[in-house]
């Protein structure tokens, strides 16, 4: 996910466009779900004082325009798919998030509320929403890190490694939370902030997982994946063994939120290397 080439593509771009064209006429059912999400990273914007008037929705699902329009600013979105993007609850556009249509300095906010995480060139996207913005502009970005639906991933492998004595990939590879940060940096973001917002979800029918995701446009678009019908035994297999509490199964999403900001003659600068006027062995020695 991180820096992919063409010639290394991870994820298969025309498996996502139509799992989530499919996933228009299913989004609904989680809406609880896609709304928490985009709730807590637009919760981002109550800290910092500074007005914004257009943003950018990228992949909201119609979950995010309409919260970005409550709080009185003009928004855009735009969408893989195009069933998608016609429920986005703004102006919007069908756009490739790794070939965005958008010119230089065109908004001041840009929020991608989990819609980067079937991205190939991770790094180039971000390169290209950091130019689609003003200077002192801001990304919010939230993406599944790595330990999202890792009891899942786990126990899909267990299972399919009894069964057939291997395991294809089942769930998407995520991030690390300390490549996050880098990732915007590398992408020419000032001001790099990564943190993580865990959401635990439970489950009295584990299949009510599987269902979720698919009607989220979130079933599995690895490129590598195995195409053949799965084990009839796999998926029972594999639930059963998910950790459970109080009668439900548990599962958790680790997002990653990113924040970075375009960059501004008016925004604070690292001193040069070599400036300092007082060594830490000298301020060692005072504190003794």
């Amino acid at each position: 996910m991180s820096g992919m080439s063409g010639a290394s593509q991870v994820f298969d771009r025309r498996a996502v466009r139509r799992h989530r064209d499919r996933a228009a006429a299913t989004v609904d059912g989680v809406a609880d779900i896609l709304a928490d999400a985009a709730e807590r990273l637009l919760e981002r914007l109550d800290d910092i004082s500074l007005r914004f008037t257009r943003a950018l929705d990228v992949g909201g699902r119609g979950f995010v325009a309409p919260l970005l329009q409550a709080r009185g600013i003009e928004t855009f979105s735009c969408d893989l798919s195009p069933a998608m993007a016609a429920r986005a609850g703004a102006p919007a556009v069908v756009a490739d998030e790794e070939f965005l249509p958008f010119g230089a300095e065109k908004f001041d906010l840009v929020v991608a509320s989990l819609a980067l995480h079937w991205v190939n060139d991770l790094p180039g996207a971000l390169i290209q929403l950091r130019m689609a913005l003003r200077p002192d502009g801001l990304l919010l970005a939230s993406l599944p890190a790595l330990g999202t639906l890792a009891e899942l991933r786990t126990a899909l492998t267990q299972a399919e490694a009894a069964l057939s004595g291997g395991a294809s990939p089942r769930v998407s590879p995520f991030p690390e939370l300390r490549d996050c940060a880098a990732l915007l940096q590398r992408a020419g973001f000032a001001l790099p902030v990564a943190d993580v917002d865990e959401i635990s979800l439970a489950y009295a029918d584990p299949l009510a997982l599987l269902r979720d995701l698919r009607a989220a446009g979130e079933s599995n678009a690895v490129a590598l994946r195995d195409r053949r019908i799965p084990p009839r035994a796999l998926f029972p297999a594999a639930l059963a063994a998910l950790p459970s509490h109080g009668g439900r199964n548990l599962v958790t999403l680790r997002l990653a939120i990113l924040t970075g900001w375009a960059p501004a003659p008016s925004q604070p600068r690292p001193l040069p290397r070599g400036s300092a006027q007082s060594s830490l062995a000298d301020f060692l020695e005072r504190d003794r």
